[in-house]
C-alpha cells in the first residue's frame, strides 16, 4: 500500500491539493489562485483550462515538496466548487465558453420566465416539482439555467448539443475527464444533486426537467457514488496510474470529513460562501423554512440526504474588503482591526453580491451597508463584515432547527475563516452554543481523501476514520442574552431592507 492520499480541492477562488497519511495529517499541500472574471455586472466566469492547469500545477508542487512521484499515492480524491458549469466539445475536449460559476447571475430571468416568482400562482406546480424531485429551490445558483444560457447563447452551440457532440460537467466531472485523458465522463451523487436536472429519489436524470431546459440528455455525464472507482489518472499526465476513487461537492465533503455519518450531525463550512449542512441519514427531508433538500456522500455507495443552508457570500466579502474596497491588505488582517474595536458601531453589512441565498432566495436582492454614522470607521465596516458570516449561519441554523426538529447541541466548523478567532467566538455569542474547530480545519479536502481512500482500503472502514478526529479549539459563548438580541434585532433589520 502507498504512504498518502492526493485530494484535488478545487474552489471557486483557488485550486489546492493535499497530501494526507493514515492520521489525517497533512504532509504537503500547494495552492494556487487563479483568475476571477467578471464580463458584466452579476456575471461571473471562470477560464476552465486555467482551472484545469493550476490544479495540475499544485498536485506536481505538492508531490515535489515532499520529493515524492504520484506513483507513492495510494488514490486520488477530487472536491470542488459545486453548480459552477462546464460545457467542452466532446471530440476536440476543448470548453467552448468560459466555465459559468455558482455566484452568477446571468439566468435569473431565464429563471423567473420558467418558474415565476415565488408569488407566482400560475407556476406552483413546475416549482413544486422542483422541489419535490431534486430537493432545491429553482434558482440561477443551480447549472441547468447555466447549461441552457451557453446552448443558447454560444454559436453553434446548440447544433453541437443536438449532434451530441458536446459534453457537460461540473468541475469534479471535467477535472476527471482531464486527469483520465479524456476516458471517463461521469459525477457523483452530491454534485448531480446541485443541476437542478438530477431526481435524488430516484437516482437519475429526470427526463421532463431536461425538457424544461432544452437540454439532450447525451450531455450528461455517468452517476456513481461518492466512494467507489472512477478511473484511473493517465501516467503521461501525472507520471502513474493511480486511482480517481473518491468525489464529492465540497459542502458534502466538508460533512464527510468532519466524521458526521450519523444522523442529525452537522457542521459549517466558512469559505467563499457559507453552507451549514446536517446529515439525515438514508431519507430526504423536504425543508418549509427555505433550506435545500441534498445528497450527502457515504463509504458504502448508498444514497444518503442532508439539509443544507447555502449562504451564496461570506469568505468572499473579506477578498471584496481586500480586492475591491481595499481597506485591507490581507484576509487574516481582518481581525486586527474587529477586535480594534468595542463593537460594531450600530454598522451591519449585508453581502448580497449574488442575492440571499437560504433561507430567504431572493435572486434580486444587493448589498447594502446600513448605520453609518460620522462616526464609522474602517474597523467597523470590516468587523460587520466578519459579522455578517456569523448572522447569516444563525439564520439557517434557526430554519435547520425547525426542519429537523433537532436543537443542535455545538456546531462544527471549517474552513478557511473559521480560523478567525473573532469571528468563532462572535459566532458562538450570537448562536450561544459551543463552535467546535477540528485541529485539521482543511476539512473539505480531507472528506475527499478519506471517501477516495476507503474505496481502496488504504482507511478499512468509518471507525478507524473516527480515531483521526480532534478539536483544535472550542469557544464557549460569553454574550449576554440582552446584547444578544440587540444585536439579532440590527441583523434582522438590516436584512429587512432588501429581502
Amino acid at each position: 500500500m502507498s504512504k498518502y492520499v492526493l485530494a484535488l480541492d478545487q474552489g471557486t477562488t483557488s485550486s489546492r491539493s493535499i497530501l494526507f497519511d493514515k492520521e489525517g495529517n497533512i504532509i504537503s499541500s500547494a495552492q494556487q489562485e487563479f483568475e476571477q472574471i467578471f464580463p458584466k455586472p452579476g456575471w461571473v466566469e471562470h477560464n476552465p483550462n486555467e482551472i484545469w492547469s493550476s490544479q495540475i500545477g499544485v498536485v506536481a508542487q505538492c508531490l515535489a515538496k515532499v520529493n515524492m512521484s504520484a506513483g507513492d499515492v495510494a488514490a486520488i480524491g477530487i472536491t470542488n466548487q459545486r453548480e459552477t458549469t462546464i460545457v467542452w466539445n466532446k471530440e476536440t475536449g476543448e470548453p467552448i465558453y468560459n466555465a459559468i460559476v455558482w455566484q452568477c447571475r446571468r439566468t435569473a430571468e431565464k429563471i423567473d420566465d420558467l418558474f415565476g416568482s415565488k408569488d407566482d400562482e400560475d407556476k406552483v406546480e413546475i416549482r413544486e416539482y422542483v422541489k419535490r424531485t431534486t430537493g432545491l429551490i429553482p434558482d440561477a445558483y443551480f447549472s441547468a439555467s447555466k447549461i441552457a444560457w451557453i446552448l443558447e447563447n454560444v454559436e453553434g452551440a446548440r447544433g453541437l448539443a443536438d449532434e451530441g457532440k458536446l459534453l457537460f460537467g461540473t468541475v469534479d466531472t471535467w477535472l476527471l475527464y482531464k486527469l483520465t485523458g479524456g476516458t471517463v465522463h461521469a459525477t457523483d451523487y452530491t454534485n448531480a444533486s446541485r443541476t437542478m436536472l438530477y431526481n435524488i429519489k430516484e437516482k437519475c436524470w429526470d427526463e421532463r426537467l431536461l425538457d424544461l431546459f432544452n437540454i439532450p440528455k447525451s450531455m450528461l455525464p455517468e452517476v456513481k457514488p461518492s466512494s467507489g472507482l472512477f478511473g484511473y489518472s493517465n501516467k503521461d499526465i501525472i507520471g502513474a496510474s493511480v486511482p480517481i476513487s473518491g468525489i464529492a461537492g465540497d459542502q458534502q465533503s466538508a460533512l464527510f470529513g468532519q466524521c458526521c455519518f450519523e444522523k442529525g450531525e452537522s457542521k459549517n463550512t466558512y469559505g467563499t460562501g457559507c453552507f451549514l449542512l446536517m446529515n439525515t441519514g438514508d431519507d430526504p427531508v423536504e425543508s418549509k423554512n427555505g433550506l435545500l433538500t441534498t445528497m450527502a456522500a457515504t463509504a458504502d455507495g448508498s444514497a444518503g440526504y442532508a439539509l443544507e443552508g447555502s449562504v451564496f457570500i461570506a469568505g468572499a466579502a473579506i477578498q471584496w474588503l481586500r480586492d475591491e474596497l481595499k481597506i485591507i491588505d490581507s484576509a487574516p488582517e481582518s481581525e486586527k482591526y474587529a477586535t480594534s474595536v468595542l463593537d460594531n458601531g450600530g454598522v451591519y453589512v449585508v453581502p448580497a453580491f449574488a442575492g440571499l441565498g437560504a433561507p430567504y432566495w431572493n435572486q434580486d436582492a444587493r448589498g447594502i451597508i446600513t448605520g453609518l454614522t460620522r462616526g464609522s470607521s474602517r474597523a467597523h465596516i470590516i468587523r460587520a463584515t466578519l459579522e455578517s458570516l456569523a448572522f447569516q449561519t444563525a439564520d439557517v441554523l434557526r430554519a435547520m432547527e425547525k426542519d429537523s426538529g433537532i436543537s443542535l447541541k455545538n456546531l462544527k466548523v471549517d474552513g478557511g475563516a473559521s480560523a478567525n478567532d473573532f469571528l468563532m467566538q462572535f459566532q458562538s455569542d450570537i448562536l450561544d452554543r459551543k463552535v467546535l474547530r477540528p485541529k485539521v480545519v482543511e476539512t473539505t479536502a480531507l472528506g475527499s481523501a478519506y471517501l477516495a481512500g476507503l474505496a481502496v482500503g488504504y482507511w478499512e472502514d468509518t471507525e478507524e476514520i473516527k480515531k483521526n478526529v480532534g478539536i483544535g479549539k472550542e469557544f464557549n459563548p460569553a454574550m449576554s442574552e440582552d446584547d444578544r438580541k440587540t444585536v439579532l434585532d440590527g441583523w434582522d433589520k438590516a436584512i429587512s431592507m432588501i429581502k
